[in-house]
């Protein structure tokens, strides 16, 4: 995945940075499928508990973002939305009401075995420059590898993919352990609210029950992310991207309008919801593990999986407010 350093900000509040790790190990496949909650908290660092939870919010439509088996803030912001939706106290925190809610004892295998297709190694790019100029000369701004094209699929950190399937070559044919998210929702969206304090986005219908939430980085106090009501005016899937550095920042020596081709790589991920204020809009990342740890230029960036499934759901005219926490 690339990380573009023109859209890296200052880090967020220390709530939403990245855990402090007891242990890194990674749960085997069968540690997952067999975990089971009997009180108590999550454990630190990386368990087969928290993956196994990821993947039941992930279910239940509210996204954790990555799957990755990290306790932190986009887990904990994650169970706050499904208490909040449910009616359940808001804590963040897992008890056994939420647990036997999510139906982990009933979850069956959250992690399974998957074949590797010829579509998951289709398009890869080599890697990716850095500079705008350059990357406006290509066509499509790809997966580099089939294990980052899987991870995407599934729903997964790129990382703790490798770490489950350690002697795979990710190669087509090949056999490798992937989770099992849930299917993408089916919905119509009539308003979605953008909470800047808990870096979570939900999704309304018409009756106004919550259909969905996730996490999302907004931007800072130097650039912040729109206020008030706006709306939907136009979606693009998969998006190019138009750099602007009159209007927006100037990457490196590009001081003239560029547009870039869409891929999963582009700075703006695979999707691009725009909202009737210029050059701002609800976009995909190319980097989802970092949705917490790093500030927007103002726009609202959600992983790539979350902004797509947003995109199906969403039409020219749903409203989108910004709320301030």
């Amino acid at each position: 995945m690339r990380i573009f350093p023109s859209l890296a900000a200052a880090i967020a509040p220390f709530l939403f940075s990245g855990p402090v790790l007891a242990q890194d190990e990674v749960p085997t496949p069968d540690e997952i499928n067999a975990a089971a909650y009997d009180g108590g908290g999550l454990p630190e660092g990386r368990s087969a508990l928290t993956v196994k939870l990821q993947v039941l919010l992930d279910r239940a439509g509210i996204s954790p973002g990555i799957i990755d088996g990290y306790k932190g803030g986009m887990s904990e912001s994650a169970l706050r939305a499904f208490e909040t939706r449910e009616g359940y106290e808001v804590d963040g925190l897992l008890d056994m009401e939420v647990w036997q809610a999510l139906g982990g004892p009933e979850a069956g295998a959250v992690v399974a075995e998957y074949t590797i297709s010829e579509d998951d190694a289709d398009r890869l790019n080599p890697p990716l420059p850095d500079d705008y100029a350059e990357l406006a000369e290509m066509d499509w701004l790809g997966y580099a590898s089939v294990a980052e094209s899987l991870a995407e699929r599934f729903h997964m950190d790129e990382e703790f993919l490798e770490g489950l399937n350690p002697d795979a070559e990710f190669a087509v044919g090949d056999p490798v352990v992937v989770a099992q998210p849930g299917d993408e929702l089916s919905a119509e969206i009539t308003r979605v609210e953008v909470d800047k304090a808990s870096q979570r986005l939900a999704a309304f219908n018409a009756a106004g029950e919550m259909i969905a939430n996730y996490p999302v980085t907004v931007g800072s106090q130097q650039l912040p992310s729109p206020s008030g009501t706006h709306e939907v005016q136009a979606i693009a899937l998969p998006a190019s991207y138009t750099y602007q550095p009159d209007e927006n920042f100037q990457q490196g020596d590009n001081d003239e309008g560029l547009v870039l081709p869409p891929g999963p790589n582009n700075p703006v991920g695979i999707v691009w919801i725009d909202i009737n204020k210029p050059t701002y809009g609800i976009h995909g990342t190319s980097e989802p593990a970092e949705l917490f740890q790093t500030q927007s230029h103002g726009c609202v960036r959600m992983t790539n999986w979350d902004a797509r499934e947003l995109a199906h759901m969403v039409s020219e005219g749903t409203t989108v407010v910004f709320n301030e926490g």
